[in-house]
């Protein structure tokens, strides 16, 4: 194939700053394609630069990448990316060749900048396809109101999310005999149970509602000792589980073996308390119990407007964490040890409520850390949050998929989807997604209906 065939076949992908701010690396992202970035892009990236934020931390790693790649070279030409697999890349402005121009059409903003680089991007190549590519639904949108192809950034992306792995399954028709004697010996060898149950297909540390004809019980694949064992419905520092998921999430976070835990469900389903009261449950077998949540503000305002030193100011995205614990605390006496006991945690520091942020750079060994509303973060916060994980750690992430607070995360991009798809299988790793929600029966009724 001539290298000019060669250059038509391959497509050409306009990148918007959202996708930089979601993956530093994204550039690499596009196989044998080439891939373009508007002037604006490095304008907007200038702003972001500065800050202890994700998205400040993306925007730098980007610019040091770009400024290596590109050295003594002139990037408003094509130049190669890294290693033979990959394309060009490209610097170009953001003012139309010909025909429509974004900023007279929609007005003058950034994002209409970055539609008129991928128009004269088309301009410019008119025999290859051109694709703006970008993380904000709304801009993409606009680019096709203007006859511009327009995707999302799709690398991370979970393509099926009903096949997404549950972490629990309900078996039919199981073996009578198989039940009674997991009911009596608490544990059986999963060659002798699948050799019962030729149907019956383990997967690592998942979890089981077995039912036979006249009986039904709980069970456990544990994939270390390669046996299936029985679980009892347990309390926790005086939470008892409601359901079946909430016994499994609540044995996940107690087991030793299991390192990292993660709690999708809706609202109401008890994905923090149970996190909060199993961790609680083993406080003399780690040094500190973390929470901690990203800071979403409202109206997507910064957390300066908010009065206050910098405590107070984001003492309101923490207290729904400080809600679940004094609801723990409170279904004890304040006579009673449990009380005294928390109280006392929590003036010495052995439980601490935190936003994300604070965690950055440190190495956190032998505590046990609950990340609350994961499904906020990116697949990169998510991983940089784990690899802070010393000796001794466990880290339990929960959140609700279907319910994304900020703007260019969805069901399918969001950090605790892509934990879950990618973890599930690993031997020091468990999931449950919880059903039933076990607030009130006002809560449920707003699930279902509202």
């Amino acid at each position: 194939m001539s290298k000019k065939s060669k250059k038509t076949n391959t497509k050409i992908f306009v990148l918007d700053t959202s996708v930089i701010l979601y993956d530093h690396n994204s550039i690499f992202c596009f196989e044998e394609h080439d891939v373009v970035l508007p002037i604006s892009v490095l304008e907007e990236l200038d702003e972001f630069k500065k800050g202890h934020d994700s998205k400040n931390y993306e925007a730098r790693e980007f610019i040091r990448t770009l400024d290596r790649i590109t050295s003594n070279k002139d990037f408003t030409n094509w130049i190669p990316l890294n290693g033979s697999t990959h394309g060009n890349l490209r610097v170009i402005m953001d003012t139309s060749h010909k025909g429509i121009d974004a900023e007279k059409v929609l007005g003058r903003k950034m994002d209409h900048r970055i539609i008129n680089a991928a128009l004269n991007m088309q301009d410019l190549e008119p025999e290859r396809s051109t694709t703006l590519v970008t993380k904000d639904i709304n801009l993409r949108l606009k680019a096709k109101a203007l006859h511009l192809n327009s995707e999302d950034y799709l690398t991370g992306k979970i393509k099926d999310m009903d096949a997404l792995f549950k972490g629990k399954s309900i078996i039919e028709n199981f073996n009578a005999k198989t039940l009674s004697k997991l009911y009596t010996q608490k544990s059986l060898d999963i060659d002798q149970v699948v050799a019962e149950n030729p149907s019956f297909e383990p997967f690592p540390n998942s979890y089981y509602v077995l039912k036979s004809d006249n009986s039904s019980g709980l069970a456990y694949f544990n994939v270390m000792d390669k046996s299936l064992d029985h679980i009892e419905k347990r309390s926790v520092y005086g939470i008892k589980p409601k359901n079946a998921e909430q016994a499994f999430a609540i044995h996940a976070i107690l087991n030793p073996s299991v390192k990292l835990v993660s709690l999708t469900g809706a609202a109401g389903t008890g994905k923090t308390l149970i996190a909060l009261a199993a961790s609680l449950e083993q406080r003399r077998d780690f040094k500190q119990v973390y929470l901690a949540r990203p800071i979403v503000p409202l109206s997507n305002k910064d957390l300066g407007y908010l009065p206050g030193d910098a405590k107070e100011k984001i003492n309101p995205y923490m207290q729904p964490l400080w809600d679940n614990l004094k609801l723990i605390k409170n279904t004890f006496s304040d006579r009673d040890k449990e009380y005294k006991q928390l109280e006392e945690m929590v003036e010495k520091e052995k439980i601490i409520i935190t936003p994300l942020a604070y965690i950055r750079g440190r190495s956190l060994a032998n505590i046990i850390f609950i990340v609350d509303e994961s499904q906020n973060l990116t697949p990169h916060e998510v991983k940089t949050i784990i690899t802070r994980a010393g000796d001794g750690a466990k880290f339990i992430f929960t959140g609700d998929v279907g319910q994304i607070d900020t703007p260019y995360l969805d069901e399918q991009s969001n950090g605790l989807s892509y934990l879950v798809d990618k973890a599930k299988g690993q031997e020091i790793y468990a999931h449950i997604t919880l059903e039933k929600g076990e607030r009130s029966e006002l809560a449920n009724l707003a699930n279902e209906l509202l």
